[in-house]
């Protein structure tokens, strides 16, 4: 059945380290909590590993553990107005706009989505919040005062991918798993999948960029300058299509990958949307 209306490409982001240049509770959380980077993780590694404990509830709890030691409040407001200090790579606050353009002139929808083990709320202060048709990350369940007080959401490593077949059928709430179980023929689902970009920085994204790889999207590991280790062990492994530097700038190595996969997601639709109408005349 051909869909009616202009083909979607959908563009899913990790965050920290793929847009931002580190991770996000490092730009203002923890040295609120007087704490380096290095120290808080190393906790975080300790707990996680002395509890047989989930690696992101371990960061959650640690989260909520030491700033009520430190008696420092964790509010929503608190967590928004942190995305205010986030860091992005070069090109990433113009990237979008520039990127939709490119769709629209090759005759596609671009939509963006966050699927990140960081935190939503910040990533809702953050100056590119806009972009995005929804973000999946880790959250908080807030009490009558707004205290940040239970993890409502935690995204690990492997439940990312649950996120991938919500874009792809379009059941983008969370609470709704019996749509998003319920079988949709492929060519009714609303994103197919060989319209999706899987674009990370490391290990924690191989269940994603592996899925949608293995059903002919295309998957993109990025890497900080001249730290490419893990991204040329990806792609050595055939985990990912691409590697290349976090560098978002219009004309560079990324921008020109992202754009002639796109050119070629609109072709493979139109042959696709052809073949459809060619088989529906025959049937008819």
């Amino acid at each position: 059945m051909s869909k009616p209306g202009k083909p979607i490409v959908a563009i899913m982001y990790d965050f920290d380290k793929t847009l931002s240049t580190r991770d996000m509770q490092e730009y203002g959380f923890i040295p609120n909590l007087g704490l380096s980077a290095e120290q808080f993780w190393s906790e975080v590694k300790e707990l996680r590993e002395s509890e047989n404990m989930d690696p992101i509830l371990a960061y959650l709890y640690h989260m909520l553990k030491k700033a009520a030691d430190k008696g420092v409040p964790v509010t929503y407001e608190k967590f928004v107005s942190l995305g205010e200090g986030i860091e992005y790579y070069p090109g990433v606050e113009d990237w979008f706009e520039r990127i939709n353009e490119y769709g629209k002139q090759n005759g596609v929808e671009v939509e963006h989505y966050v699927i990140s083990s960081g935190i939503k709320e910040i990533i809702e202060g953050s100056s590119i919040r806009k972009y995005f048709k929804e973000v999946y990350a880790c959250e908080f369940f807030y009490d009558e005062s707004k205290k940040a007080v239970w993890p409502k959401m935690a995204v690990n490593y492997t439940n990312k991918t649950q996120f991938l077949f919500r874009i792809n059928k379009g059941v983008l709430s969370v609470w709704d798993d019996k749509r998003l179980n319920a079988y949709v023929p492929e060519e009714e689902r609303r994103v197919p999948f060989r319209n999706m970009i899987y674009i990370g920085d490391g290990l924690t994204d191989v269940p994603c960029m592996r899925l949608v790889k293995s059903n002919n999207g295309q998957s993109i590991a990025v890497f900080k300058e001249r730290e490419k280790q893990t991204a040329t062990q990806l792609i050595a492994e055939n985990r990912v299509d691409f590697i290349t530097e976090a560098n978002y700038r219009e004309g560079s190595e990324l921008d020109n990958i992202v754009k002639t996969i796109i050119e070629k997601m609109s072709v493979a639709e139109k042959l696709a949307r052809l073949h459809d109408k060619h088989k529906k005349s025959i049937s008819e």
